[in-house]
């Protein structure tokens, strides 16, 4: 899963590197509009809506793990 956040805030970004720690905003210095586009590419990965409200509880890489895990996506 690590791969594919990278290889998505990559095509998004052009920002590579990527840990479970990483902080999207602190570490990548990413704005909002950056990280609803990558929101925008997991949705369309993932054939999925992740509600707004649960964007903002998304700060890490590993968070991002935890949530698409939690609802049951995996790699393809």
């Amino acid at each position: 899963m690590l791969q594919l956040i990278e290889e998505i805030v990559y095509q998004v970004t052009g920002k590579n590197g990527l840990t479970y720690d990483t902080d999207f905003v602190q570490d990548l210095a990413l704005n909002s509009f950056d990280v609803m586009n990558i929101i925008g590419k997991f949705e369309d990965h993932f054939d999925t809506t992740i509600p707004t409200r649960d964007v903002w509880h998304l700060h890490q890489v590993k968070d991002v793990i935890d949530y698409l895990a939690g609802r049951g996506f995996t790699q393809p």
